[in-house]
């Protein structure tokens, strides 16, 4: 190969050999590789000048690099470029010793239908490892970085949410030793193609490709029309084969540019394209990356697209069914929220409404229709409608609900599926804004919550029946409560309570740090509730339960305003309750006694809540054993920090008026005002016409001088 002596390249193998470069010569009809000394010795072989055997080249070859190098071949002749590959090569006991670049001028004779192809190979020097250098997937082994760039690129436009994400992580992704500087997505509506989205380029550049005709002379509208990629190595294949689009794309000075379909099942849906800066040749193991990267980015923009149609549709349906909370109702503010459970279809049987009533008083309803479906929605909103019906003739809660049952078990069983008959938990309760006052009933639902002035927070224990439906004949009995001012009550549904693996007790543990410490307005308040459930704090108070499921969530807040919410304080803070333990319910006495307990949550003196909680079990034990009448239980804490007292009544309808006695030994009643007049720092009994109340005080200090005392009630008291 050397030249004569006056040729001034006649050392030009001694460069080449200097330069550790090897000239071979591969004719594939006659099925032989020559080779010089250098690409021998690059090879494996001695290093002297061969004339070698397909076979015995490709037995030093990695099979995959040998198989890559006819596709390279192929379509180097195709394109008219250089055909350039790294190849592996390997010894004769498997082993990978180097690896090269070989770099050659492929021709195709179509007589012999044969390649023939004269090139350079020369080896890749492998950096080492941590270097800068070695981070790169161009100079470190291309192939794993490929499939650990692919991997990465799936996970994250799989994980991606919406179409807006989907453009951010195809912005970021950095592939392996081609990473463009410029991206668009293109979207085809009509006749019409759109840039959706875009990066690396000004917004105002853009603007000429937000829309154009599918007819145009551009690459995009091209891939659009045929379904095939276009690889445009060099701006002089740009201009040559789009003249008339070809000043557009001149002045953001990019060097190659590929344009590949996006297509979902069978569809193309868009086009995406890639620029460089500097030249690509769009080798095969090139192409397949961009190709591949396109069909995730595609099934990514269409699931994103799909999820964003459905979560609008489901949404404003829901939304829709969901009422405005009306005008400003004088003395009272209100707040409500509905989140969607996330999975799935977006729509469910959770609601809440409010209803005008005569009078200025309005009615607070929540719900939840059994199931997560779109019959759940669909009766949903039929309840709603016949609850509003029912409460705009006037009906007292307790009947509003009984028809309600009656009008839901009918229609659950109209969808003649006899094995999917549903049920739904409600909470209906009629408001006065002029007083306060609460005149509810429940059905199956969780009790509402009361947030006293001064912080407290507690369940409020209300009489109930059975959800709606099951029973059309259910009774739903009233229970009658009044906000004082400064109070918030609470109404949610379980999605609230239970979402995250918790039960209604460690669920309501976690609400109730929320409603007692927090200090904002009632907005602020509903936000932070939710916060509580679907916030970054949620992953970080995992309930008990193995089960994290996730439920749709309705809250309500009504806070009635107070002398404090114009800026006066209260005189002194009081927590009052109220609850009634009927016959026929007397595991109510236990509910009492917590709620009691609830109540004196911050009282100092441990001894005094025990001897509270004692005493109002012996009162409400006596009315249920000694009278036929239900008991009706009243407690207030009021006075301020270290000078607070207790007040608790029971009242009941019974005719006999309570008096001391000495029980003997062997008695098993007759100890009940004993202990009263033991553990109280006063107590008396008061006649209430038809009836009597029994009440006790205990106080957080010594009691002054002038406090009445036991004998409020003589000790011969008949």
């Amino acid at each position: 190969m050397r030249t004569g002596a006056g040729d001034p390249l006649a050392d030009v193998e001694d460069v080449l050999v200097a330069l550790g470069t090897g000239l071979w010569h591969w004719d594939t009809d006659a099925g032989e590789v020559r080779v010089d000394a250098q690409a021998a010795h690059l090879l494996g072989l001695p290093a002297e000048p061969a004339c070698l055997t397909e076979a015995q080249v490709r037995a030093r070859l990695h099979p995959v690099d040998w198989n890559e190098i006819t596709g390279v071949v192929q379509l180097a002749v195709a394109e008219g470029t250089l055909a350039e590959v790294r190849i592996r090569i390997m010894d004769e006991r498997g082993h990978i010793v180097r690896v090269v670049r070989s770099r050659s001028r492929p021709s195709f004779d179509p007589d012999r239908k044969a390649y023939e192809l004269t090139g350079a190979l020369q080896e890749v020097t492998e950096p080492a490892p941590g270097t800068p250098a070695g981070r790169s997937a161009v100079t470190g082994d291309w192939r794993r970085s490929r499939e650990a760039f692919l991997l990465d690129a799936g996970r994250a436009l799989a994980e991606a949410r919406s179409t807006e994400e989907v453009l951010r992580v195809a912005a970021g992704l950095s592939m392996p030793g081609f990473s463009p500087d410029g991206l668009a997505v293109f979207g085809v509506s009509g006749d019409r193609l759109s840039v959706i989205g875009h990066h690396g380029q000004p917004d105002a550049e853009a603007d000429p490709f937000m829309d154009m005709s599918l007819s145009t002379d551009y690459p995009a509208t091209e891939v659009v029309r045929t379904g095939r990629a276009v690889y445009l190595s060099s701006p002089q294949q740009y201009r040559s084969r789009y003249p008339m689009t070809w000043p557009l794309a001149e002045r953001f000075g990019r060097q190659s540019w590929a344009y590949l379909p996006l297509t979902v099942a069978g569809r193309t849906m868009g086009a995406w394209m890639a620029a460089f800066t500097y030249p690509v040749a769009f080798t095969p193991d090139e192409r397949s990356v961009l190709t591949t990267v396109a069909r995730m980015l595609a099934q990514a923009l269409s699931r994103a697209g799909a999820a964003e149609t459905q979560r609008q549709l489901t949404d404003g349906l829901q939304r829709t069914m969901l009422p405005a909370l009306g005008p400003q109702i004088p003395g009272m503010d209100i707040a409500a929220r509905y989140v969607p459970t996330g999975g799935g279809l977006q729509v469910g049987g959770d609601w809440y409404d409010m209803i005008a009533l005569p009078g200025g008083r309005f009615a607070l309803v929540i719900g939840d229709v059994q199931g997560h479906d779109v019959r759940a929605a669909a009766l949903m909103g039929q309840l709603r409608i016949a609850l509003r019906a029912y409460a705009s003739e006037g009906h007292r809660p307790d009947a509003v609900l009984s028809r309600a049952s009656h009008f839901f078990h009918g229609l659950s069983e109209s969808y003649g599926d006899p094995a999917d008959l549903r049920f739904a938990t409600c909470y209906y309760a009629e408001v006065d804004p002029a007083n306060g006052t609460l005149e509810s009933a429940r059905a199956g639902h969780l009790d509402p919550v009361v947030r006293m002035t001064d912080g407290t927070a507690l369940i409020l224990a209300t009489a109930g029946g059975l959800p709606l439906g099951i029973d059309p004949d259910s009774d739903y009995p009233t229970t009658r409560f009044a906000l004082e001012p400064g109070d918030t009550l609470m109404l949610c549904t379980d999605g609230l309570v239970e979402t995250g693996g918790h039960d209604l007790r460690t669920g309501w543990e976690r609400l109730r740090v929320v409603l007692e410490e927090h200090e904002d307005g009632l907005e602020e308040l509903a936000d932070a509730l939710i916060q509580t459930v679907h916030g970054p704090s949620s992953h970080h108070t995992v309930g008990p339960l193995v089960d994290r499921r996730e439920d749709d969530i309705a809250l309500v807040l009504l806070h009635r305003q107070g002398e404090c919410d114009a800026g006066v304080p209260l005189p002194s803070p009081v927590r009052r309750t109220m609850m009634t333990v009927s016959q026929a319910e007397p595991a109510r006495i236990a509910t009492a006694r917590q709620h009691l307990r609830d109540l004196l949550h911050d009282w100092p003196d441990e001894e005094q809540r025990d001897a509270a909680v004692l005493l109002l079990s012996e009162l409400l034990t006596n009315v249920l054993v000694h009278t036929d009448a239900d008991a009706l239980l009243a407690a207030e804490v009021g006075g301020e920090p270290g000078e607070r007292r207790i007040r608790v009544e029971v009242t009941d309808n019974g005719d006999d008026l309570p008096h001391k006695r000495r029980p003997g030994e062997m008695a098993s009643s007759g100890r009940g005002l004993v202990l009263i007049e033991l553990l109280a720092d006063t107590w008396g009994v008061a006649p209430r016409g038809k009836g009597k109340s029994i009440w006790y005080e205990l106080y957080e200090s010594t009691p002054p001088p002038d406090a009445p005392g036991a004998a409020a009630v003589p000790a011969d008291a008949a």
